[in-house]
């Protein structure tokens, strides 16, 4: 279970924080700070004091010592805990990323959000296993099986009881649901950008704003990002390619 500090400026903003937080059966214990500067000394004392410290969930914009600053801070610590940053400012994102956070919320926070920051951040502190090489999916193609490495797939689409793989030697259908891939796989980087397409994160070499629409080039094809997915899209693949995307 994980030990978190949460940090805000903004006393009504933390107690919900904390509340949410304490509502995660994977949260082992919160503690809170309204100010960067008591939260560095309580980094310190904690950590000084051989008490663990898995992740902080960390505003931005405060007075005198701000996350971005305190966060470098952290940085410096000879086993820093995670950070998930929580704000109302978008634009920090990829200074956020840089810094090697785990995740980046937007206020207000909602619950279901959260509790995907605290996957992350549970994956983060325990990380699994690397996919190995010979993570496949075999597809049958008229009496032969052809073994497709996840490695090779651009995108998934789902198609009624079916997925369809797209590579670049072709596309294959098998027999499994988007949402059973998307659990298979979503530790190796893909996405979903739309409740009918997982995308490799890999592959993919632009994302474009145009006239309200969002897409992304992944290998040769193009392909349309949902409004709903839109954020979560860019904020996943700036978090993993570590870069900025326009």
């Amino acid at each position: 279970m994980l030990r978190v500090l949460a940090v805000d400026d903004e006393v009504p903003a933390l107690e919900e924080l904390a509340y949410l937080l304490r509502q995660d059966d994977r949260i082992e214990h919160v503690t809170t700070a309204a100010d960067g500067v008591t939260a560095l000394q309580d980094m310190v004392q904690m950590i000084g004091g051989g008490e663990r410290l898995d992740g902080v969930f960390l505003d931005i914009r405060m007075p005198g010592l701000d996350g971005l600053d305190l966060a470098r801070l952290v940085g410096g610590f000879p086993s820093p805990p995670r950070l998930v940053f929580v704000t109302a400012h978008e634009e920090c994102a990829v200074q956020a990323f840089e810094l090697e956070a785990v995740d980046y919320l937007l206020k207000p926070v909602r619950a279901e959000r959260l509790s995907e920051a605290v996957r992350r951040l549970e994956a983060a502190t325990n990380p699994a296993p690397e996919p190995g090489q010979d993570d496949v999916i075999p597809v049958e193609l008229g009496g032969r099986t052809r073994f497709v490495p996840q490695q090779a797939v651009w995108f998934a689409e789902a198609k009624g009881d079916y997925v369809r793989l797209h590579t670049v030697d072709g596309s294959y259908l098998v027999r499994m649901s988007l949402a059973a891939l998307e659990r298979r796989w979503s530790d190796a980087g893909f996405i979903r950008i739309h409740r009918s397409t997982l995308v490799s994160g890999r592959h993919v070499s632009e994302l474009r704003f145009e006239g309200g629409r969002v897409t992304l080039t992944v290998g040769t094809e193009t392909l349309q990002v949902s409004r709903r997915h839109s954020r979560q899209v860019r904020e996943q693949l700036v978090r993993q390619h570590r870069g900025v995307i326009s």
